[in-house]
C-alpha cells in the first residue's frame, strides 16, 4: 500500500507518498481499506516533530478515516468485512489501509456521505469526551468555543446546541455568519473583542458554564474569569502557549474547576469506551441531521502538504479531507 511519510522534522514538504508494507489486523483489530481521512493540528505538530506517536502506535499521521473493512482480526464479533465505518486512530490515516481495534470503530451515521465521515470521529470523541462526559453540559447552560471555525468548534457549537445549550464562539468574523448558522447564539471576534466583557453581556453577568480551550496558556486567566460560579474550563489544546499564571483565589471564589485531556495518549480501553458513549449519544443526532460534518474541501491524499498549508493558516472553517480515490 501506500501512504504519507514523514522523512524528517520540519515543514509540509516532509510529507511524502511512498509504499509501505500492508497492516495486518491483530487480535481484535479489523483492516480499513480508507475512503478519506481528515487534517487535525495534532498531524501539523507530528509532522514538526513536537507530538511523536504513541509507543506501538501507526508512524504515519491521521487521527481519524472513513473506509471499508477489509479484512477482520481474530476475536472480532459485530463487524463484517464490507462494512462501511470510519474510526478514531491513534494514527495511520494518512494511507490507502489502516489496521484499528475494533472498539474505535464507528458506523457510518444515516444520511452520512462516506468520504465525509471521515471528519466526524476525532471531533466528536473530543468533544463529547470533555464537553459532556466530563465537563457535564446540560440544556440551558452555557457553553463558550474558542476557535470556532475548526473542526473541533463547528462540531461542538453543533452538539451544544442539539442539546439544549445556549453556545457563544469566538472566531475570525469572516466565520461568524456560517457559526451562527451552525446554531451559536453569538459570535466575538478574538482580535477586536474582549471575550470575558462579550460572555458577561450574553450570560447577563453570569458568564459560561463550560469552556472548551484549544489556546491553553494565553487565555487561561481570562478563561477563569468568564466562567460562571462553578464553572469547569476544559482545555484541550496548547496554541496559546503551555504555560500561564493562575489565580487560585479566583477560581476558588467562583469554585470553578479546570481540566486539561489528550484523547491520543488514552489507553484502547478508554477510547472504546468514549466511542461507545458517542455511538449512544452524538450518532442519533446526527442521523436525526441536528448534528452534520463540516466540509471546508476535499484533496487528494498525495495533496497532504498543501492540506497542511490551508490548516496552518487558519483560513479553513470546518474539517479538510484527505481522499484516496
Amino acid at each position: 500500500m501506500r501512504a504519507i511519510t514523514i522523512t524528517e522534522a520540519g515543514g509540509p514538504d516532509v510529507l511524502t507518498w511512498a509504499e509501505v508494507p500492508d497492516p495486518e489486523p491483530g487480535p481484535g483489530e479489523v483492516v480499513i481499506d480508507i475512503a478519506a481521512s481528515a487534517v487535525n493540528r495534532a498531524d501539523l505538530l507530528q509532522r514538526q516533530g513536537y507530538y511523536p506517536p504513541p509507543k506501538g502506535a501507526s508512524p504515519y499521521p491521521g487521527l481519524e478515516c472513513s473506509g471499508v473493512i477489509s479484512a477482520l482480526g481474530a476475536d472480532v464479533t459485530g463487524w463484517s468485512v464490507g462494512d462501511e465505518v470510519c474510526a478514531l486512530l491513534t494514527g495511520g490515516g494518512y494511507a490507502e489501509k489502516v489496521a484499528v481495534p475494533a472498539g474505535q470503530l464507528l458506523p457510518v451515521p444515516d444520511g452520512v456521505d462516506l468520504v465525509d465521515a471521515a471528519g466526524l470521529p476525532e471531533v466528536a470523541c473530543t468533544v463529547w469526551s470533555n464537553v459532556r462526559q466530563l465537563a457535564r453540559l446540560d440544556a440551558g447552560q452555557t457553553l463558550l468555543v474558542h476557535g470556532g471555525g475548526s473542526g473541533i468548534g463547528t462540531f461542538a457549537i453543533q452538539y451544544g446546541t442539539a442539546i439544549g445549550a445556549q453556545v457563544l464562539a469566538t472566531a475570525r468574523a469572516a466565520k461568524h455568519e456560517r457559526l451562527r448558522e451552525l446554531g451559536a447564539a453569538a459570535t466575538i471576534d478574538y482580535s477586536r473583542e474582549d471575550f470575558v466583557a462579550a460572555v458577561r453581556e450574553q450570560t447577563g453577568g453570569r458568564g459560561a458554564d463550560v469552556i472548551l480551550d484549544i489556546i491553553g496558556g494565553r487565555y487561561l486567566a481570562q478563561n477563569v474569569d468568564a466562567l460562571a460560579d462553578g464553572g469547569r474550563l476544559v482545555i484541550i489544546g496548547m496554541q496559546g502557549g503551555r504555560k500561564a499564571e493562575l489565580d487560585i483565589a479566583k477560581l476558588l471564589a467562583k469554585r470553578g474547576s479546570v481540566a486539561a485531556t489528550a484523547l491520543r495518549s488514552r489507553p484502547a480501553d478508554q477510547k472504546a469506551a468514549i466511542v461507545r458513549g458517542v455511538r449512544d449519544e452524538v450518532w442519533p443526532l446526527v442521523a436525526a441531521g441536528k448534528i452534520r460534518p463540516v466540509i471546508d474541501r476535499r484533496l487528494p491524499m498525495t495533496d497532504a502538504a498543501e492540506a497542511h498549508r490551508l490548516v496552518d493558516s487558519n483560513a479553513h472553517l470546518g474539517k479538510v479531507l484527505l481522499v484516496t480515490g
